[in-house]
């Protein structure tokens, strides 16, 4: 075993030290021609050539830079060979095997352990939540389950979890939030021991939405604050991945916020996810009206706080009902008094009132409803604030 692990490490530091003279090499090429450019260009050769011998100068540095243009493409082909996929990423950090450059990371004890307990916890959130949401979605509004509209989740931070699981086929997912876009870096230049701290974090940002349904993003911004996998983008990889889904393509946007894009495919469906760092506070909104533009959608709104109760989210709160075709809240989300005549409501799971932090936003009309003999149906799952099933509250808004 001794025997083993030293070749393990030693294959691990050759790897590494190969990728790390790919690099130096690349560099230096850079450097060289970088310097023959600007000596022919700037004329620093000797002045005295005859017309011959600055003809064969010229051809002779015309020959040195193309060898050294090929030379550099030569390394960054290597380097890029050198580079984990997109796809491999998101599974590592979600505790899924992987292959070729992230392999020797699976065999560490750290990252095994952060694959159990990554098991362990999607089991539970698969059997309590994902499976009762499919199941509920299917047989109550089929038809937005089943829909590829865009799809709108605003105060949603990372949480592409419930946006996937109530609307699974939707062709873009609109994401929105206070949570900072960050990154995930080149995880093939990060040594084992480091790796396994980052995700130790990672896993204990995502530890509050596993066990309930909704993030604590002061918890988030602690755990990723001192990561080097910070904010949204590694929770979003770690949803992609034990959802089924194969990430083909990332980048990061700049309008109409600072953002990111998420091509990903599942069973050979190619589908769009943006996340956007924008203050939703206000109205007229270039975000609001970039969202405008993808079409009418599906909403979902849960653990928002109660923000759109009141005028300073007026905007938002708008723009939802005057986009969405369907709307899936909790009571955090839209007050009753906002919806108009041409929106139908259905109401699911039980009313409960909320304590000291909330209490002002208590709708004495829904309570009301819920007080009805018989009571709406029961949900089967939590949702919202409440995390145990018995207590969560679901409104379906169908516009007419």
């Amino acid at each position: 075993m001794q025997g083993y692990c030293a070749s393990l490490r030693l294959s691990r530091l050759t790897t590494h030290n190969q990728t790390k003279a790919v690099r130096t090499f690349a560099a230096n090429c850079r450097a060289e021609i970088a310097m023959l450019l600007i000596t022919r260009l700037c004329g620093k050769s000797a002045p005295m050539y005859s017309r011959h011998s600055r003809r064969k100068s010229n051809h002779c540095a015309l020959y040195h830079i193309a060898l050294g243009l090929t030379m550099i493409a030569v390394c960054v082909s290597a380097d890029a060979e050198n580079a984990a996929t997109l796809d491999d990423t998101a599974r590592l950090l979600a505790g899924l095997p992987v292959t070729a450059q992230l392999a020797s990371f699976t065999q560490t004890g750290g990252w095994q352990a952060h694959a159990a307990a990554m098991d362990k916890a999607w089991k539970t959130k698969e059997y309590f939540q994902l499976g009762p949401i499919a199941s509920w979605m299917g047989s109550h509004a089929g038809e937005y389950f089943h829909s590829s509209a865009t799809m709108y989740y605003m105060f949603s931070g990372p949480d592409f979890l419930y946006a996937y699981a109530f609307f699974p086929n939707a062709s873009t997912y609109i994401l929105a939030g206070l949570e900072p876009v960050g990154q995930v870096p080149d995880l093939t230049r990060m040594n084992p021991e480091t790796l396994n701290s980052n995700l130790a974090g990672l896993r204990n940002s995502m530890s509050t939405l596993l066990k309930t349904h909704y993030f604590v993003t002061e918890e988030m911004k602690t755990e990723l604050g001192r990561s080097n996998l910070s904010g949204t983008v590694p929770i979003l990889y770690v949803f992609l991945a034990r959802l089924g889904c194969t990430v083909l393509d990332t980048t990061f946007v700049h309008s109409p916020a600072d953002g990111v894009r998420i091509t990903f495919s599942h069973g050979g469906h190619s589908q769009t996810l943006y996340y956007f760092r924008t203050d939703l506070a206000g109205g007229g909104s270039g975000f609001l009206r970039w969202c405008a533009g993808h079409g009418p959608g599906l909403s979902l709104i849960k653990a928002a706080s109660y923000l759109m109760h009141g005028e300073g989210f007026s905007g938002v709160r708008n723009f939802l009902l005057d986009h969405s075709s369907c709307i899936v809240q909790d009571d955090s989300g839209i007050p009753l008094r906002a919806f108009n005549k041409n929106w139908a409501l259905e109401f699911y799971g039980r009313f409960i009132p909320h304590g000291e932090k909330f209490a002002k936003y208590d709708q004495q009309a829904l309570a009301e409803i819920y007080r009805r003999n018989p009571p709406p149906p029961e949900l089967g799952f939590a949702f919202g604030y409440w995390w145990q099933a018995e207590r969560g509250i679901l409104i379906l808004a169908r516009r007419k």
